[in-house]
């Protein structure tokens, strides 16, 4: 028998004994009711080539579970890697979204600053352009379209307090 099948089938071979002991042992008028395998020895031989493949086996589990171990090892630090790289490129979007919102509500501060540049404040701006260009030794003067635009409301207010004579400045131009 093979050595792993004796280990293997004890109760069945302690069977098998008990039956052909019994069968001698009638005769005599002796039952026998068990019996046991205690310790099998094998020959050195066996013995020896036992030892070798139990080292052997053990050197395989030891082998396997250190790969299992520098597997596992290499797919953490992956991991690790793979997750640092998220939570960077989650950053950079996010502080990229925070200076497009920066940028966006300083454009909103510009344009609401521009909203509020009254219109004298444009004619004033025409104005002196127009005395730099009325101070140059050219013979003609060219006037813009848009300044007489914009002149308009003020020379009419002007006038207005003129008429009235009360000789005081106007308070406020219309347009304001």
């Amino acid at each position: 028998m093979m050595l792993d099948d004796v280990l293997a089938k004890r109760e069945r071979i302690n069977d098998v004994l008990r039956d052909k002991l019994d069968e001698v042992t009638n005769r005599w008028g002796v039952k026998i009711t068990a019996v046991e395998i205690r310790e099998i020895t094998p020959p050195p031989e066996i013995q020896s080539a036992m030892t070798k493949q139990m080292a052997a086996e053990r050197s395989r589990r030891a082998t396997v579970t250190e790969a299992d171990g520098s597997r596992d090892a290499a797919v953490r630090v992956a991991e690790g890697r793979k997750r640092a790289l998220i939570l960077e490129a989650e950053g950079e979007r996010e502080a990229l979204m925070l200076r497009a919102e920066g940028q966006a509500n300083a454009l909103e501060r510009v344009f609401a600053v521009a909203r509020t540049v009254e219109r004298n404040t444009m004619t004033l701006q025409y104005l002196e352009v127009l005395r730099a260009l009325a101070a140059s030794p050219s013979t003609k003067v060219l006037i813009p379209a848009e300044l007489t635009a914009l002149l308009h409301p003020v020379l009419e207010h002007a006038a207005a307090a003129a008429r009235a004579g009360d000789g005081r400045e106007p308070a406020h131009p219309p347009g304001r």
